[in-house]
C-alpha cells in the first residue's frame, strides 16, 4: 500500500524563500503565535548548538501551480504546500531572520528580538540593559541583512572600547567565527515530511496528533480557515482585522467593540458558513469550500470559486458593524449586561445567525427581529442548548428553519417561538430551573438568567434605591460598587456547623447589595440584621424588594437547608416572571405549546418519543431492553444542561400508538395508576438517585390513545443508570446530545462532568 508521504528535508534559506514567494503558506490565523521570546531563543540556541528541533509536516494542496488566489487585485498564487506543524517554529525563524512583525493571538504586532553574546555564544532575548551591553549583537536580524560586515566591524570596534585590554588577533577571529555560525544557521537543515495532495483532512488530523509531542488537535475550523489562507486570503483577513478590531484599545471610531464577545476568527467563520450553507457541522463544509460536489464526490474549480463567493456573501453581511451592533442590542434588551453574565459564547455566536438568517433571508427588520431573538438568547443561554454538542444543535435549529419552505417572516418568528415554548414548559421553570440553581458556581448559566431576570424587572440592590442594572454595566460599574452578598453570612453558618463551599456560596444564599450595604451586614445573623435593615423600608418598597429577591416571610429563621430550596423555587419564580417581560403579546408564554403541537415539530434535544416502555413490538412480548432504553433516557435528560420530556407511546416519526400494550404487561393494574408506580419504582431502582422532585410523570390522550408524558428536570449532580443485567451500583453514564442519547466514558465522560457541574 503506498504511503502518504515523502520524506525529505529543506535548508532555513529554502523555507524562508518558498513563505516569501507564497508557496509555503504561513497563514498566522490558524493557530496564532503563542511563543514566548524565550522559546525563540532556546529554538536558536538548539539549532546553534547542532540539536535536533522536530520535524515540521507539510502538507500537498493540489492546487495548479499557475491557480490565482480569488478575490484579490493582485496576481497572488494559490500556495503549494500547507504548514500543518511546525507553524510556530517557522513562524519564530521567519520573523527573527527577515525582521518581520508577529501578529499575536491578542492581534498585537510585535518584533522578535533575539541578542548574541559571542564571548560565551550565549542566546538572549534582548532588554534595555542588553541593548547597551557591547558584549552583545543585540538584535541578530541584522546578521542576515546586507551590511554583515560592517555589523562585525562596529561590534568588535565597540567590544574593544568597553575592554581594558585590547582583543588580540586571536581573540577577534574566535568572536567571529561564532558570530559566522549565526549566520550560517540559514543553511541549517530541517527534516520535512510532505503529505500527499490525496491525504484528507481526518487523516492530516490523525497524523498530526500522533506526530505532534504536545498533543494539541486540529479541528475543522482550522482547514477551513487554512483553505481560505490558500485560496481566498483577504477573506481570511477580513476575519482577522474584525477581530483585530473589537479588542484593540488603540481602535477609535466604528469598530466592532462591545461588551459581550471577544470574536475569534473560528466563530465568525461559524457564523458566515452557517448563513452562507445553512450548515452547523463543519466537516461538510470543508469539501464543500474545495469544490466537492457531495453526490458525486468530484471536484471542481469552478464550482469552489462558486462556493467561496457564497461565503463572501455571507461574511460581508456577518462582518458588518450595523448588522453586529444592531445584534448585539438583542442581548441587551433580554437582560444580559456584558462579559460577567456570558457563560457560553457559541450561545452568542448561533443567536447572531439566526438574527443574520432572520435579516437577510426572512427580509426582516432589527425591530422585528429584536422581541424573537431577546426571547431566543434568553433560553438558548439559560438551557445550554449550544454547550454539548454545539454542531448537532446548531444543525438542527438550521433543518427547522429550512422547513418553513418560504420566506415569510412571520413564519420564521413562529417557529423559533415554537422551540422556545417547547422548552420552557411548566415543568422547567417548576423542575429544571430551580434543580440548576442548585450550584454554588458564579459562572452558572441559571444564575446568568436570574441577573437578567432583576434587569429585565428594574429591579434595585437589596436595601437600595439603585438599579441591578445600571450597576451591571461594565461601561458604567466601578469597582466594588455592587456586590453578591451571603444571605447566611459564612462565620454564622460556620457557627452552625455549615462549612462546604458548594452549601455557604450556594447561589440561593447570595443577592445583590452594594458595598457599604454588605460591609454593614458583615457576618451577623440575618435573625439580627433583617429586622433593623427591613425596618427602614416603607412596606410597599419591602414587598418589592423580597419579590426581586425571591424572599419570603420568616426566611431568616428557618433551617437553612430549607431556606436554600425554597429561595431556588423563588428565584425561578423570578426569572420566569423576567423572561414574560419579552414577549409582546402579554401572557402568550403562559399559553404552552400542546403535546399535539410537540409531537407535530419532531424529536429535539429536549424531547424524545418512544413507541412503548416495555413491549417489545418486535418480538410481542414484554422486553426488559425497552425498559432500559427508558431508564437511559431519563438519566440522559437529567445528565444534560436543560433536562427534557419523554413521551412513551409515540413512534419516532410522531405517530400515536398509544400505552395499550405496556398497560397488557402490568398484570393486575393494567392502567396509569399502575403504569406510573410501575415506572417511578423501576427509574428509582435503576438511577443513582431519587426522582421525586426532579422527574414528574402525567398522561394526556392524542387522538383517543392514551400516552405517558414524562417530564425531566436537569441534575444538580451526575446521574448513572445500572446496566440492562440490572446487577450492582448504577455506572453508566449517559447523556441527551441532539436528538439523541448518548453513553460516555472515560476522558469524555470526566470533561462533560466537569463543564457541566465544576
Amino acid at each position: 500500500m503506498p504511503t502518504l508521504y515523502r520524506d525529505t528535508g529543506y535548508s532555513l534559506t529554502h523555507l524562508i524563500e518558498e513563505i516569501r514567494h507564497g508557496n509555503l503558506a504561513l497563514p498566522d490565523i490558524q493557530r496564532p503565535f503563542v511563543w514566548s521570546h524565550s522559546k525563540v531563543r532556546e529554538l536558536f540556541d538548539s539549532m546553534y548548538r547542532g540539536f535536533p528541533v522536530g520535524t515540521l509536516l507539510f502538507w500537498e494542496t493540489g492546487a495548479d501551480v499557475t491557480t490565482r488566489q480569488i478575490d484579490t487585485d493582485s496576481e497572488q498564487r494559490v500556495a503549494k504546500l500547507l504548514i500543518v506543524d511546525g507553524q510556530q517554529r517557522l513562524t519564530s525563524l521567519f520573523a527573527v531572520i527577515t525582521g518581520q512583525k508577529i501578529v499575536t493571538k491578542n492581534f498585537d504586532e510585535r518584533r522578535i528580538s533575539i541578542a548574541f553574546r559571542p564571548d560565551d555564544e550565549t542566546f538572549e532575548v534582548a532588554d534595555a540593559a542588553i541593548k547597551r551591553d557591547p558584549e552583545f549583537i543585540p538584535d541578530i536580524t541584522v546578521l542576515w541583512e546586507g551590511r554583515y560586515k560592517s555589523v562585525i566591524r562596529d561590534f568588535l570596534a565597540q567590544l574593544n572600547e568597553s575592554r581594558a585590554d585590547e582583543l588580540t588577533n586571536e581573540e577577534m577571529d574566535q568572536l567571529e567565527d561564532r558570530i559566522d555560525r549565526v549566520r550560517d544557521l540559514r543553511e541549517f537543515r530541517f527534516q520535512v515530511i510532505e503529505l500527499g495532495s490525496r491525504a484528507n483532512e481526518e487523516q492530516i488530523a490523525e497524523i498530526f496528533v500522533r506526530v505532534n509531542s504536545q498533543g494539541v488537535q486540529l479541528k475543522q475550523s482550522d482547514f477551513i480557515l487554512t483553505l481560505m489562507s490558500v485560496h481566498w486570503e483577504k477573506g481570511r483577513r477580513e476575519l482577522e482585522q474584525f477581530c483585530r478590531e473589537a479588542i484593540d484599545p488603540s481602535v477609535t471610531g466604528p469598530s466592532p467593540k462591545n461588551s459581550f464577545l471577544d470574536p475569534a476568527p473560528e466563530q465568525l467563520l461559524r457564523a458566515g458558513v452557517g448563513l452562507a450553507f445553512r450548515r452547523g457541522r463543519l466537516e461538510h463544509v470543508y469539501n464543500i469550500l474545495r469544490g466537492k460536489d457531495l453526490n458525486t464526490r468530484e471536484f471542481s474549480a469552478a464550482r469552489r470559486d462558486e462556493q467561496f463567493d457564497s461565503l463572501k456573501s455571507a461574511l460581508d453581511e456577518v462582518l458588518h458593524l450595523t448588522n453586529w451592533h444592531e445584534f448585539m442590542k438583542c442581548l441587551t434588551a433580554a437582560g444580559f449586561r456584558g462579559h460577567r453574565m456570558i457563560t457560553s459564547e457559541n450561545a452568542i455566536i448561533y443567536t447572531y445567525l439566526m438574527w443574520l438568517i432572520g435579516r437577510r433571508d426572512f427580509r426582516l427588520n432589527s425591530i422585528e427581529l429584536r422581541g424573537v431573538i431577546s426571547r431566543w438568547f434568553f433560553m438558548s443561554h439559560t438551557t445550554g442548548r449550544y454547550t454539548s454538542s454545539p454542531e448537532s444543535q446548531i444543525e438542527s435549529d438550521l433543518g427547522r428553519i429550512r422547513d418553513i419552505g418560504s420566506t415569510d417572516g412571520k413564519a420564521f418568528c413562529e417557529t423559533l417561538d415554537k422551540i422556545i415554548q417547547t422548552k420552557f414548559t411548566n415543568d422547567y421553570w417548576d423542575i429544571s430551573l430551580p434543580s440548576l440553581l442548585d450550584t454554588s458556581s458564579s459562572r452558572s448559566p441559571a444564575l446568568s438568567a436570574y441577573w437578567a431576570a432583576l434587569n429585565l424587572l428594574d429591579a434595585n440592590l437589596l436595601f437600595s434605591n439603585m438599579r441591578i442594572k445600571d450597576l451591571l454595566d461594565p461601561a458604567v460599574t466601578a469597582p466594588r460598587s455592587i456586590e453578591r452578598h451571603h444571605l447566611f453570612p459564612k462565620k454564622h453558618l460556620s457557627d452552625l456547623g455549615v462549612t462546604g463551599t458548594r452549601q455557604v456560596n450556594a447561589i440561593a444564599n447570595m443577592a445583590f447589595v452594594d458595598w457599604p450595604t454588605n460591609v454593614k451586614i458583615g457576618r451577623n445573623d440575618p435573625a439580627d440584621y433583617w429586622p433593623e435593615m427591613s425596618n427602614r423600608l416603607s412596606p410597599s418598597e419591602l414587598q418589592r424588594q423580597m419579590y426581586w429577591h425571591a424572599l419570603f416571610y420568616g426566611w431568616e429563621r428557618i433551617e437553612y437547608s430549607d431556606f436554600l430550596q425554597r429561595r431556588r423555587s423563588r428565584i425561578a419564580d423570578v426569572v420566569r416572571a423576567g423572561f414574560k417581560r419579552l414577549w409582546d403579546e402579554g401572557d402568550s408564554i403562559e399559553s404552552e405549546l400542546s403535546i399535539r403541537d410537540m409531537i407535530a415539530s419532531g424529536e429535539t434535544q429536549g424531547l424524545e418519543f418512544k413507541s412503548t416502555g416495555r413491549f417489545s413490538l418486535r418480538t410481542g412480548s414484554k422486553d426488559p431492553k425497552m425498559e432500559h432504553i427508558i431508564v437511559k433516557t431519563v438519566c440522559g435528560f437529567m445528565n444534560a444542561e436543560g433536562g427534557g420530556m419523554l413521551l412513551i407511546g409515540v413512534e419516532d416519526d410522531g405517530q400515536i400508538i398509544g400505552l395499550g400494550q405496556d398497560y397488557r404487561t402490568l398484570g393486575n393494574k393494567p392502567n396509569k395508576d399502575g403504569y406510573e408506580l410501575w415506572l417511578r419504582q423501576h427509574l428509582d431502582n435503576s438511577l443513582s438517585c431519587p426522582t421525586a422532585g426532579i422527574v414528574r410523570i402525567a398522561f394526556d390522550e392524542v387522538d383517543g390513545k392514551e400516552i405517558c408524558v414524562v417530564h425531566v428536570g436537569a441534575s444538580s449532580r451526575p446521574v448513572f443508570a445500572k446496566s440492562l443485567s440490572g446487577g450492582g451500583t448504577p455506572s453508566e453514564f449517559w447523556v441527551r446530545v441532539g436528538n439523541a442519547t448518548k453513553q460516555m466514558h472515560g476522558d469524555d465522560m470526566e470533561d462533560y462532568k466537569s463543564r457541566r457541574w465544576d
